[in-house]
């Protein structure tokens, strides 16, 4: 069975989650895209550092997560619900989180993603802002840019899990 992540695990995932989830970011916000080689990159960490983080056992149950959120995001990514994207991704960070951690996770989702959404649309209202980025395809697009809340999402779980052991 799966345990919470340890605040061990997760300092040793800190330094390459980090970076991927703020390319997401960026990337969605400026692109409307999250690039498929930072959803590897994801999987490629915790197949790597999963198996220093992890007991072997839990390390191998994990990988179920991939896949069950997998078919979910798809589902969902049908039903025009979540772009492919963001389903590919939330598949990605899946094994990293511990399924006794998943409601905490739901939670901080749930909470970037109406942060998000107010901050993305208060943000693309002021000149300022889209003149220092002029050219981010979210400014204009009618959607929302779920990676912004997928990698802040993500960061905010480590970052507690390294301070609380979730």
């Amino acid at each position: 069975m799966s345990t919470a992540m340890t605040s061990w695990a997760a300092m040793l995932f800190l330094p390459f989650v980090v970076p991927i989830a703020l390319w997401v970011v960026w990337s969605d916000l400026s692109r409307m895209k999250i690039p498929n080689k930072a959803v590897m990159a994801l999987i490629i960490v915790f197949a790597v550092v999963g198996l220093f983080a992890f007991e072997l056992n839990d390390y191998l149950l994990r990988w179920i997560h991939l896949v069950v959120v997998l078919v979910i995001g798809f589902v969902m990514n049908l039903g025009r619900m979540l772009g492919a994207g963001d389903a590919k991704f939330a598949a990605a960070m899946a094994p990293l989180v511990a399924l006794p951690d998943a409601f905490l996770v739901l939670t901080i989702l749930a909470v970037m993603t109406v942060a998000g959404f107010i901050l993305h649309r208060l943000a693309r209202s002021m000149d300022w802002v889209r003149a220092t980025t002029p050219n981010w395809e979210s400014w204009t697009r009618r959607d929302y840019p779920m990676g912004l809340s997928l990698g802040t999402t993500l960061i905010t779980y480590f970052l507690l899990a390294a301070l609380t052991g979730a």
